[in-house]
């Protein structure tokens, strides 16, 4: 019976698992499984920070809904890796972190980059271990991935000792488990289901919003059910964070612009996967008389800061699958004024925002700025927003029309995710359309994977939203400390100049009109580039912070 080394038992433990593709830096420690991803055929894309590789995991997963999964050298190479794996956390993603690790014989005695890595990861990952014994590497990777997708999801950890990597077995002597997490996504029993129907008939002013958790639902068809339950309902659907492309941006009951004042309105909430947490007020913009039934995979998110009428810990796409075939359930004679209002009003907001986006001055309106970038991008592309001010600006503008078309850093608030996410992006789609939508404060943090994107042919298009200033930050200093701005200044840098020395390439636009044909360039060239686009300051107050 043929032999094989440790790190070709954990790439074909991962190929069990669907993987496709792994993110890493090279390393002396993980040298053994990158030759076993190379040779069971997954695909190696390296980056340029241990950082990045983990972003682009995360965004791996969120994708294609299958395991993501990063491999870093030891020491250094896992705590560089650290904040990517955090920002995983807070987004639910189920990734793997694989780690180097010293020579199982060097414990305790100074070897080269030795550390105890697990304990780092006790606060952000559902699970961490260190694998000591090759024969079991593919227990370990099985009970990895139970970890990760248990709940709504989250990033797990294992550092590998590089002898345990590279010690060989006979194949017939390795454990390869099979069947080892649930397949089967739980929804609500008959009664709860009737009961639930009976609030949404009952409501006068329902709302149904859905959240992060919808997008990490186990039912990978849920647009089409969705879709289906928001038109029998009739009510308003506002979706937030990764649930954005659950219904078609064109969809006539997806609101944008109106949904705080349709959740301060609301008689009955359906929450699916939602986080009350700061970007939701924490569950204080909803109507305080309103039934709330939450509904989430993870138990501990049900009633999380805003009391839940119906708490109900199930998979959010299942439920919609459960109300979209029972449609009868809820049929209601109210009229349909609310939804009309609230669509009118829609209407309203968005004409007013138009108006803001048609200023043709120089430096350019950052309103401008955003409605021309979500035109060029359209609603068949995969957008990554990376940065503050200027993601918040372009959310509202940009399309899309599938789960993952638009990833943004999440509730972490993580800069520097956009070049990372982008390469995840191509690695899974090289023939779609990817763009990065940057502020130039978080253009500074992974900018140098533009080297990635060029070495790999992966032809992005990114754009900054470049003011000059760490603008988020800049706007409160200005109110509690007008005299000083320090640190919050950057300047207006030449950015497109860089990409095109590392190969690509760059613009840099003062004038309005030339947003549109710029980014048609950048496209055009074939190549990553990046359109340096300079907008003015926005002075605009953050709740964030306690304002």
């Amino acid at each position: 019976m043929a032999k094989i080394h440790g790190g070709q038992i954990i790439a074909r433990a991962l190929k069990a698992e669907g993987v496709g593709a792994v993110f890493m830096l090279t390393g002396g420690h993980i040298l053994p499984i990158i030759d076993g991803c190379e040779k069971e055929g997954i695909k190696v894309v390296d980056v340029r920070h241990e950082q990045s590789a983990s972003h682009a995991a995360d965004a791996y997963a969120r994708l294609t809904g299958r395991l993501g999964v990063a491999v870093v050298t030891a020491g250094p190479g896992v705590t560089d890796a650290l904040t990517g794996v955090a920002n995983a956390w807070f987004a639910n993603t189920p990734m793997l972190l694989l780690g180097g690790r010293h020579l199982t014989n060097e414990d305790l005695r100074g070897g080269l980059q030795e550390m105890d890595h697990p304990r780092l990861f006790d606060s952000i990952t559902k699970w961490s271990a260190t694998a000591r014994d090759t024969g079991r590497l593919g227990e370990y990777i099985a009970t990895a991935s139970r970890h990760a997708f248990s709940g709504r999801g989250g990033p797990v950890f294992i550092d590998i000792p590089w002898d345990v990597q590279a010690e060989t077995m006979a194949e017939d002597s390795i454990a390869w488990p099979t069947g080892y997490r649930p397949n089967r996504p739980a929804g609500m029993d008959a009664d709860i289901l009737a009961e639930t129907a009976q609030l949404l008939k009952d409501a006068q002013n329902p709302v149904v919003f859905a959240g992060t958790g919808m997008r990490w639902s186990r039912q990978t068809d849920f647009p089409d059910a969705f879709a289906a339950f928001a038109e029998a309902l009739g009510a308003p659907v506002y979706t937030n964070s990764l649930a954005r492309g659950s219904l078609p941006t064109s969809h006539p009951l997806l609101g944008n612009r109106t949904r705080g004042y349709a959740l301060k309105n609301a008689d009955v909430v359906l929450a699916l996967g939602v986080d009350w947490d700061f970007r939701t007020g924490y569950g204080t913009k909803v109507n305080a008389g309103a039934t709330v039934i939450h509904i989430d995979a993870e138990p501990t998110r049900v009633g999380w800061n805003r009391a839940a009428s119906l708490g109900i810990a199930a998979d959010p796409g299942t439920v919609v699958h459960q109300l979209a075939a029972n449609a009868a359930l809820f049929a209601s004679s109210r009229p349909s004024s609310w939804t009309e209002d609230l669509f009118a009003m829609e209407a309203a907001k968005r004409a007013e925002s138009e108006a803001a986006a048609a200023n043709d001055s120089s430096p350019i309106h950052p309103e401008r700025f955003a409605r021309d970038v979500a035109e060029f991008f359209s609603d068949d592309s995969i957008v990554c927003a990376d940065g503050g001010d200027i993601v918040s600006t372009t959310a509202k503008w940009l399309q899309t029309s599938r789960p993952g078309g638009l990833l943004d850093p999440g509730p972490f608030g993580c800069l520097g995710v956009g070049a990372p996410f982008a390469i995840a992006a191509k690695t899974v789609e090289p023939d779609t359309r990817v763009g990065i939508v940057y502020g130039d404060g978080s253009f500074g943090f992974n900018g140098m994977e533009y080297d990635t994107l060029i070495r790999h042919g992966m032809p992005v298009v990114g754009v900054v939203g470049n003011d000059g200033a760490w603008n988020n930050i800049k706007t409160v200093q200005r109110v509690m400390y007008p005299d000083v701005t320090t640190g919050s200044d950057l300047g207006v840098r030449p950015y497109g100049a860089m990409v095109e020395a590392l190969g690509g390439y760059g613009e840099f636009v003062t004038d309005p009109n030339e947003i549109l044909p710029a980014l048609q360039r950048a496209e055009d060239s074939g190549v990553a580039s990046l359109i340096n686009v300079h907008i003015g300051e926005q002075i605009r107050m953050s709740s964030v912070y306690g304002f």
